[in-house]
């Protein structure tokens, strides 16, 4: 009666045992699943250079469109070589030097109509003086 006993003890401690080590797999198969591509931040940063591209900054902000398009072409290759986490944070950095190559080009631009207006006043007071002295 002893030696059932321990058997069947010995079975169930088996039982339990199988059935730790088959969760224990079951959890590390779901973490050994590959990440998801960063399709969003990828696509995100294409809309950004591609804005960027229309607005014409190349002219005004060329350095970080480049920087743009060489963070993307990384978050790309990155995505390629299941490097996910490296080519979603290269991804969004791409997003950023486009959006700031498009800030920069309308700050330049707007710079560049207020010389242009600061020039004009500058004429016209001129041509206020002369005015104002061939009055006199």
């Amino acid at each position: 009666m002893l030696r059932q006993t321990l058997s069947w003890r010995a079975i169930r401690g088996l039982l339990v045992f199988i059935a730790l080590a088959a969760a224990g797999l079951l959890a590390l198969a779901g973490c050994a699943t590959p990440p998801v591509p960063p399709t969003e931040a990828l696509q995100a940063a294409e809309s950004a250079i591609s804005n960027a591209e229309q607005a014409r900054v190349a002219d005004y902000a060329s350095v970080e469109l480049s920087m743009a398009r060489q963070k993307l072409a990384l978050a790309n290759t990155a995505a390629r070589n299941d490097q996910m986490v490296q080519a979603e944070y290269l991804a969004i950095e791409a997003r950023t030097h486009a959006e700031l190559a498009l800030a920069r080009a309308e700050e330049r631009r707007a710079k560049a109509v207020n010389d242009d207006m600061q020039k004009s006043i500058d004429v016209l007071k001129e041509e206020m003086k002369r005015a104002s002295g061939a009055r006199q």
